[in-house]
C-alpha cells in the first residue's frame, strides 16, 4: 500500500467530496491501479469487465477493505426496458451497496444520469432492512475534473475515479501522483475560499 501510494490516492479521491457528502472519507481511491488485469491496448469495456472478474481478488484488494462481490451485469427492468449495471459490490463497514460502472473513455456528464438511475433502482428494489442508501463509483480512463467539481456528484452519492491499466515507471508514477495530489489540495483550498461567511449579529 505504501509502495503504490494508497494513502495519497485516497486523499486525491477525498478532494472530490464536499460537506455534507453521502460518501464517507477514505471509501475510494483515485486513480485505481489496474495493471494486475493484464489488459493490452485497444481493449473494450467487455474486456475490462471480464479482466476484473478474472482477477477479482486483486481488484477487490485495490478497491480497499470491506468490499464484497455481489453481481456482474446486474439486470434492472425499468419501464419494461432492460438495463445492466457492470458490477455490484457490498461494503460491509458502510453497510451499503456499491454500484460500479466501467468506462473505457473519458468521463461524460451523461454518466451521472445513468448512475443516478441505477442507484435509484437499487435503493428501491435491492436495499435490505438495516442497510444504508447505495453509492456509486464510475471508473473512467480519464476524468473531466472541472465537470466533476461543478456537478458535485458526491451529493448524489457518486464518485468518479480514473484507472490506470499500466503501472508507470517509478519516477513517472511518483510525479503523476504528486501532481494529482497537489491539484486535489488546491481544489480543496478553492472550495473553502468560496464557503459563505456567517456573520453573527450582536444582540441589539
Amino acid at each position: 500500500m505504501i509502495d503504490r501510494k494508497a494513502f495519497e490516492r485516497k486523499e486525491i479521491a477525498n478532494a472530490q467530496l464536499t460537506e455534507p457528502s453521502a460518501i464517507a472519507l477514505d471509501t475510494f481511491k483515485d486513480p485505481y491501479l489496474l495493471d494486475v488485469l493484464g489488459l493490452q491496448d485497444g481493449f473494450l469495456e467487455a474486456d475490462l469487465e471480464s479482466a476484473v472478474l478474472r482477477e477479482l481478488e486483486s481488484f477487490i484488494l485495490e478497491l480497499g477493505g470491506g468490499f464484497t462481490f455481489v453481481a456482474r451485469q446486474k439486470r434492472m427492468i425499468i419501464d419494461g426496458e432492460d438495463f445492466h449495471l457492470d458490477l455490484l459490490f457490498f461494503h460491509r463497514k458502510l453497510k451499503r451497496l456499491v454500484a460500479v460502472e466501467l468506462k473505457i473513455g473519458k468521463f461524460e456528464a451523461g454518466h451521472k444520469g445513468q448512475m443516478e438511475l441505477y442507484l435509484g433502482w437499487l435503493d428501491r428494489y435491492e436495499r435490505q432492512h438495516g442497510e444504508n442508501t447505495p453509492i456509486g463509483l464510475i471508473l473512467c480512463a480519464e476524468k473531466s475534473r472541472e465537470q466533476i467539481e461543478l456537478l458535485q456528484l458526491d451529493h448524489d452519492a457518486i464518485m468518479v475515479a480514473e484507472y490506470w491499466t499500466v503501472f508507470p515507471e517509478r519516477p513517472v508514477f511518483e510525479r503523476k501522483i504528486h501532481t494529482l495530489l497537489q491539484s486535489a489540495r488546491e481544489q480543496l483550498a478553492r472550495r473553502k475560499s468560496f464557503l459563505p461567511i456567517k456573520i453573527k449579529l450582536s444582540d441589539a
